[in-house]
C-alpha cells in the first residue's frame, strides 16, 4: 500500500538525528518498554505454544533489506501442474503473546511499529519482534502457513491455512534477487518470483487494483551537509507485494465467506480528488491522456525520473479514508472492498509491526478448522476498529512531523533560493495554498496573491527552521 518512506544516514551527533530525538521526545513516543513487559518477552521466547504441523523441509527464503531482522514473512514458490503453489509462512505472534498478559496490553497501546527517518520504535521488544518470533534465515520459526494454489494465469483456486514450524534457508536482499533474476542464475523457488508476481500484476491492471511505487528517499548528513537521494523500487519488490497482497485476498475472502473478519477498507477517491491530480500532472509534464484511467497511468510511471517520482508523492494522498471493517454472524459490511486493491482485502501479513494483523490470523485459522474464532479474539473486535485508528492517527502525526522536519532541514540552508514548482491546491482563501517542486521532491506552503492552481510557479523559499514549522515559500 501507498507509503512515503525517509531514511537518514549519517554520523549519529548529526542535527538531524537530535532534532529527531527530540521530536520523539515532543510526541510522547515510547522508545522503552516496562521492565515487566520484557521479562514477560523474555519468558515467552523461551516457550512459544507449539504449532501443528512441521513444515521445515520446506526451503522458505526471506525477501528484505539486508540490515532487517524484524522478518514478518517468508515465502516458497512451486510449480503445481501447469500453474503454481504459493506458500506463505507468517510469523505466528499469537504463539507468544498470552491475552490478557502485560505484553499484550503494551502491544495495545503500542499498536503499530513507528518508522522515524533514523530508527523504528517496535511494537514488539526485540527479544520477539527481531528474535524468537522473526522468521529469521536458519532459525527454526512458529508460523501461519498459507498455501494457496493457482491456475496458470495466476488465479487462486485453493487456499489453506494453518499453524506449522517453517525455517528459512536464505534471507535475501530485494537487489541480490534482482540480479539472479535478471542474470538468469536463480533457482525455481526464487525465478517464479518473477513468473507469479508478473501474474498477478496482470490480473491487478484487469480488476482495476494501483500499486504507487513511491521511490525512498535518502537523507545523508555529512561534514554538515545534506543530500537527498532517492531510490526506486526495484520489480522484484512489487513482484514480492503481490504475494502478500495475495494472502491478503484470501484472507479477506476466508472472512466473508465465514461471516466474521476484520477487513482492510478504503473507499474510492473524493469527487475532485482526481481533478486536483490531473493538474499536478499537467504541471509536473507528466502525459495523462483524458481516456488514460489513474491505475493505468501508474503502471507507466518510472520512478527513477524526477518528474515522476514527484508525482508519486502526491498520489500517496489519493487514497484516503482507509479503515479497519469488522463484522461478525454473518452480518456482513455495506463496504467490504479496498479501492486500492480492488477486492476485499485484509491486514494479516505483519503482524510484528501491526497489532491487527494478529487477530486476522487468528480469524482465518478458526475458518479453515470450522470453528469459532477464540474468545479472546471475538471480545476484541469490537474495539479494534477504534483502536487501529488511534494507532493511524499516531503513526500520520509521526510521518508528518517527521517530513516536515526533514524537508525543512534539507532547504535550511536555502532560504532566499527560488525553484520550479507546481501550485496543486489552495487554501480557504485566494492568498495561501500548496506548492510541489520539481527537485527536491517536496511540498510546501505558498503565500502570495493570486496563485494559479494547477499551474506552474516560481516560488522563493521565506523559510525554513527545522523543529519549528513547515516550510514556507511565496511567488518569486
Amino acid at each position: 500500500m501507498p507509503r512515503r518512506t525517509i531514511r537518514l544516514t549519517g554520523a549519529a551527533e548529526a542535527p538531524l538525528r537530535a532534532a529527531l530525538v527530540a521530536l520523539r521526545a515532543e510526541l510522547g513516543v515510547p522508545e522503552d518498554f516496562p521492565p515487566e513487559v520484557g521479562e514477560e518477552a523474555e519468558r515467552a521466547a523461551k516457550n512459544p505454544l507449539p504449532p501443528w504441523h512441521d513444515a521445515t523441509e520446506l526451503p522458505f527464503f526471506t525477501l528484505a533489506p539486508a540490515s532487517s531482522t524484524d522478518l514478518d514473512q517468508a515465502v516458497h514458490l512451486s510449480r503445481r501442474g501447469t500453474g503454481y503453489r504459493v506458500r506463505y509462512a507468517i510469523a505466528d505472534v499469537a504463539a507468544f503473546v498470552v491475552p490478557g498478559g502485560g505484553l499484550d496490553a503494551e502491544t495495545h497501546r503500542r499498536v503499530n511499529t513507528l518508522c522515524f527517518p533514523d530508527v523504528r520504535v517496535p511494537l514488539h521488544p526485540t527479544v520477539l519482534g527481531e528474535g524468537a518470533a522473526s522468521l529469521l534465515p536458519d532459525r527454526t520459526r512458529p508460523a501461519v502457513l498459507w498455501t494457496v494454489d493457482l491456475d496458470a494465469e495466476g488465479r487462486t483456486v485453493a487456499v489453506d491455512v494453518h499453524r506449522a514450524l517453517v525455517r528459512s534457508r536464505a534471507g535475501l536482499d530485494p537487489a541480490g534477487v534482482q540480479r539472479q533474476i535478471d542474470g538468469g542464475t536463480a533457482e525455481e523457488p526464487v525465478a517464479l518470483l518473477r513468473e507469479i508476481g508478473r501474474a498477478r500484476q496482470r490480473l491487478e491492471a484487469e480488476r482495476g487494483g494501483i500499486s504507487l511505487h513511491v521511490p525512498e528517499q535518502e537523507i545523508t548528513e555529512r561534514d554538515h551537509t545534506r543530500l537527498l537521494t532517492y531510490r526506486a523500487p526495484l520489480p522484484a519488490e512489487g513482484w514480492n507485494a503481490q504475494l502478500s497482497l495475495l494472502a491478503g485476498m484470501a484472507a479477506a475472502d476466508l472472512m466473508l465467506a465465514t461471516g466474521t473478519g476484520v477487513l482492510r477498507t478504503v473507499p474510492a477517491a473524493p469527487d475532485g480528488a482526481a481533478a486536483r491530480l490531473r493538474r499536478t500532472a499537467t504541471a509536473l509534464r507528466v502525459d495523462w491522456p483524458h481516456h488514460v484511467s489513474y491505475a493505468a497511468l501508474l503502471r507507466t510511471l518510472d520512478p527513477r525520473q524526477p518528474h515522476d517520482a514527484a508525482f508519486l508523492q502526491e498520489c500517496t494522498t489519493l487514497l484516503r479514508g482507509a479503515g479497519y471493517t469488522v463484522f461478525r454472524n454473518g452480518d456482513l459490511p455495506p463496504i467490504t472492498s479496498h479501492a486500492a486493491v480492488a477486492a476485499p482485502y485484509a491486514h494479516c501479513t505483519a503482524p510484528l509491526h501491526r497489532l491487527a494483523d494478529r487477530y486476522a490470523s487468528e480469524i482465518c485459522l478458526s475458518a479453515v478448522a470450522g470453528e469459532a474464532p477464540p474468545a479472546w479474539v471475538r471480545e476484541a473486535l469490537g474495539t479494534l476498529p477504534r483502536r487501529m485508528a488511534d494507532g493511524a492517527r499516531r503513526a500520520a502525526a509521526v510521518k508528518r512531523e517527521c517530513v516536515d522536519l526533514v524537508e525543512a532541514a534539507l532547504l535550511e540552508d536555502r532560504v532566499g533560493d527560488v525553484f520550479e514548482g507546481v501550485v496543486i491546491d489552495l487554501a480557504d482563501h485566494p492568498d495561501a495554498g500548496t506548492v510541489q517542486l520539481e527537485s527536491p521532491a517536496v511540498t510546501g506552503r505558498v503565500e502570495g496573491a493570486g496563485l494559479p492552481l494547477g499551474e506552474r510557479l516560481r516560488v522563493r523559499l521565506t523559510r525554513a527552521e527545522p523543529g519549528r514549522g513547515k516550510v514556507l515559500f511565496a511567488p518569486a
